[in-house]
């Protein structure tokens, strides 16, 4: 076993882009990890993990072999016929290829192939140091990093995610020499920029994390994140509430920092008038603070931010940061106050002159059809026809608020705070609210039967109008989110427990558009409908995928509900899970297959196929049994399948294996009697149908 050393490279640099920052990272260490295996170096990855901070990006190996193994080489060379003349002479082919291996002929080995016998040139030579191949091996991996837009700087032509100004390179506790980025590689590290603005020497790479943090750096972001976690949780309780902490806000510090400390600051309480996520979005996207809350959720008058410095005089950074946010925050107050002297009402009096899209109106538009197809579904669901029109009709008026103007993430929260101080009832106000929910991928549905009824009209008229303007997607271009508008659609619908004919709604809500974008003689309603509600079904296939429902599940169900016109996405979901309970019982398989060859003899018959059986025509003793039984289940699962109760439609059709198994082991059904062969074809479409009221079930065949 060859030799084996620690090996550390740590290319220092100046701030890195903080999004970037740990892709970056990772990318390094991949870099390095694919160098090492391309020259068949060995090496022991234990934990190790990419390491950085702002300004640094590290790879730390606990073991890497000190050099390559052997190199082995084989290369063909010309066969026998064209290597030798007649008299067992070398020809100049033999010559030549012996002169470019640096050997005599006499030397090289022959072996044999599928053409016949030729000379081969077999060569080991020892392997490469690792030192040696170091400097290529960093250079390839900072090659093959994802840099959009390198910078450069001075005089040359170097170029890097930012300026680089140190280079470690050790294996064990030497270091390798090298030139990279226009940095010689050495030993010395450096600390925190203000804390321990000085080299640190390195000795050996496992003294790297501990001689950093000596000098107030926390190279590793697990500890970092770790600490500004404690630190902010600390901080929080000291204010008698709790913190929030999400993790986009909490990776962001965990790059912007190397030292993290957090500062308990506070602001002004008449503040907390203003809609608290306005306030919430300001501290975490403008400033990357940590707002805390009461143990009842609500915002507080405190926030903690993250110092990336242990301050002496941590009043003056608590002022700054106390200073840095007021402006924000009164910015956001005036805006509120505004907003509530204009009243909600009167705001949706500019959306008649705001473009929604050029061939389907102005948002007003939209929102009358919203209001429409709201109050349809609310109907059916059972939810106030009267407050979802309402609902509807001020849904979008915030969107001409100064409020959402400044913060559009607020669309729907503000109109729900406007709603409320417009005396508006708290169920239409929440409904405003929860219409953009899913608002992004994992998030929850609306929760209230208002909110649920908005939520699926406005993606309703959102993807019937995108279809009829001519704006399905195609490849990545979706510039009205129908991809994410159609799940969004159909999880509300799912999820919520709605059992509405969604094809329907399709149809109604395609009917509600303009005249311009309407369906004509050679793209008719149902046709578009038809597009559209496919569109949504694709969306649902890598949901469900998401949720380990195999393909061939939801090609069963589909098929079925294609084929049948069925149009409810929850109907579809509920098949689904019947399909899932039976594809776990011993039969499932063996009538799967059969249920495939029962298809295939169908598809393949040339006479009428009978409705009914024919008892009389019954003449072996296994389909008498079969359509007995067939005959008994269709009578046990008529009311189960009349309810939906897909589960225990299938669990009786599994009781069938046994005649179903004897049926095929024994009975011919082309019989040479016509009468025969169309009765023997009518029991099996009557089981066949069976199954396929819940699903084709062959498509669990393997």
């Amino acid at each position: 076993m060859s030799e084996q050393k620690s090996l550390l490279v740590e290319l220092g640099t100046e701030e890195l882009p903080v999004k970037a920052l740990p892709g970056l990272a990772q990318a390094f260490f991949d870099g390095v990890i694919t160098a090492l295996e391309k020259r068949g170096i060995g090496f022991e990855r234990g934990d190790a993990k990419p390491l950085y901070t702002p300004r640094r990006l590290a790879v730390l190996l606990p073991a890497v072999d000190v050099e390559q193994p052997e190199q082995k080489s084989e290369v063909l060379g010309p066969y026998l016929n064209i290597a030798l003349d007649a008299n067992g002479a070398p020809t100049k082919a033999l010559e030549g290829f012996a002169a470019k291996a640096g050997i005599d002929w006499t030397a090289l080995e022959r072996t044999i192939d599928g053409k016949g016998e030729r000379f081969v040139h077999r060569a080991v030579k020892p392997g490469a140091k690792t030192a040696d191949l170091l400097a290529d091996i960093v250079r390839e991996a900072l090659a093959g990093m994802p840099i959009p837009k390198p910078m450069r700087w001075g005089a040359h032509e170097y170029a890097f995610a930012r300026p680089v100004h140190w280079l470690v390179l050790l294996l064990g506790k030497d270091v390798v020499p090298a030139q990279v980025l226009g940095v010689t590689s050495d030993r010395m590290s450096r600390g925190h920029r203000f804390e321990h603005d000085k080299p640190v020497w390195i000795n050996d790479p496992g003294d790297y994390v501990m001689a950093l943090q000596g000098a107030k750096v926390l190279v590793d972001p697990d500890a970092r994140r770790a600490r500004i976690v404690a630190e902010v949780e600390k901080a929080a309780a000291q204010a008698g509430g709790s913190a929030r902490i999400t993790d986009d806000n909490l990776e962001q510090v965990v790059c912007l920092t190397e030292w993290p400390a957090a500062v308990l600051c506070s602001f002004e309480s008449a503040f907390l008038a203003v809609p608290q996520e306005a306030l919430i979005e300001t501290m975490e996207i403008n400033q990357k603070f940590f707002p805390v809350l009461s143990n009842g959720g609500k915002l507080t008058e405190h926030f903690i931010g993250i110092a990336n410095i242990e301050s002496q005089n941590v009043d003056e950074v608590r002022k700054g940061y106390e200073r840095v946010i007021r402006p924000r925050f009164s910015d956001a107050k005036f805006f509120f106050d505004e907003d509530l002297k204009q009243g909600l009402v009167s705001m949706g009096d500019g959306l008649k002159t705001v473009t929604y899209q050029a061939k389907l109106g102005s948002v007003a538009d939209k929102v009358a059809r919203v209001a429409t197809l709201a109050e349809n579904i609310a109907t059916q669901v059972g939810a106030d026809p009267a407050q979802a029109r309402r609902a509807a009709e001020l849904a979008k008026n915030d969107l001409q608020s100064r409020m959402v103007n400044e913060f559009p993430e607020l669309q729907g929260i503000a109109g729900r705070h406007y709603a409320l101080a417009a005396g508006e009832p708290k169920e239409i106000a929440l409904a405003i609210d929860e219409a953009y929910q899913p608002r992004f991928a994992g998030d929850d549905i609306a929760l209230s039967p208002l909110g649920k009824v908005l939520a699926i009209a406005e993606r309703l008229d959102t993807l019937a109008g995108g279809f009829a303007a001519g704006l399905k997607p195609t490849g990545n271009k979706d510039p009205f989110a129908l991809r994410r508008n159609a799940l969004g659609l159909a999880r509300t619908v799912i999820e919520s427990g709605f059992n509405l004919d969604v094809r329907q709604l399709i149809y109604k809500a395609i009917e509600l558009l303009p005249d311009v974008v309407q369906p004509h003689a050679d793209r008719n309603t149902e046709t578009m409908g038809l597009d559209l509600y496919d569109f949504i079904l694709d969306r649902l296939r890598g949901y469900y995928a998401d949720k380990g429902v195999p393909a061939a599940h939801f090609n069963a169900v589909a098929e079925v509900m294609r084929e049948k016109g069925r149009s409810s996405l929850y109907d579809f979901d509920t098949r689904l899970d019947a399909i899932g309970t039976f594809a776990t019982l011993q039969e499932a398989e063996a009538l799967a297959a059969a249920n495939k060859r029962i298809g295939n003899i169908l598809k393949k018959a040339d006479i009428a196929i009978p409705h009914a059986v024919d008892r009389v025509l019954l003449t072996d003793p296994a389909e008498s049994a079969l359509a007995e039984a067939v005959e008994a289940v269709l009578g046990e699962t008529d009311e189960a399948l009349h309810h939906h109760d897909y589960v225990t439609v299938l669990n009786h059709l599994a009781r069938l294996r046994p005649q179903v198994d004897a049926f095929f082991d024994s009975v011919m059904v082309n019989a040479d009697d016509p009468a025969v062969r169309a009765n023997r074809l009518a029991l099996l479409k009557r089981l066949a149908d069976r199954f396929r009221a819940v699903a084709a079930i062959e498509h669990l065949s393997t």
